[in-house]
């Protein structure tokens, strides 16, 4: 059976395929009954587009539950931070021998400029592998 992850909500937009649904991601203080007092809490809100579900119907204000597979939760863990990190990481340690210090530092950051360019130009085609469900 694959793990969920589920976060409440509230619509905030509606059009004809999708939802906008605003969520409170609060980090592992957040909830805390005393955060107030040691000033630590990290809390904000995100608004997150889901695709409507065609069986339902959702009005402006409507709580909602949100829920994504934590193994594309990984997966996107994986595409925003391990890959980028691995790639200028390996760039820059090749390069330092055979270029000087700061321009393979350089073009490591270039790199990782461009790793993220590419993820942007195919950011359709990973949209639609990553799917949140409305519950």
């Amino acid at each position: 059976m694959e793990k969920l992850v589920s976060h409440p909500g509230v619509v905030v937009g509606i059009n004809d395929k999708d939802l906008e649904i605003e969520i409170l991601s609060a980090s592992s203080c957040g909830s805390c009954g005393i955060k107030s007092a040691c000033g630590m809490s990290e809390m904000q809100e995100k608004r997150v587009t889901a695709p409507k579900p065609s069986d339902k119907e959702f009005v402006v204000g409507q709580p909602v539950s949100i829920v994504m597979s934590t193994k594309m939760g990984n997966k996107a863990a994986l595409i925003a931070y391990f890959i980028p990190s691995l790639i200028i990481i390996m760039v820059t340690v090749i390069l330092c021998g055979y270029l000087k210090d700061w321009l393979a530092a350089l073009i490591g950051i270039g790199s990782f400029a461009v790793y993220y360019l590419i993820v942007y130009l195919f950011r359709d085609k990973l949209w639609k592998e990553f799917h949140y469900e409305i519950r």
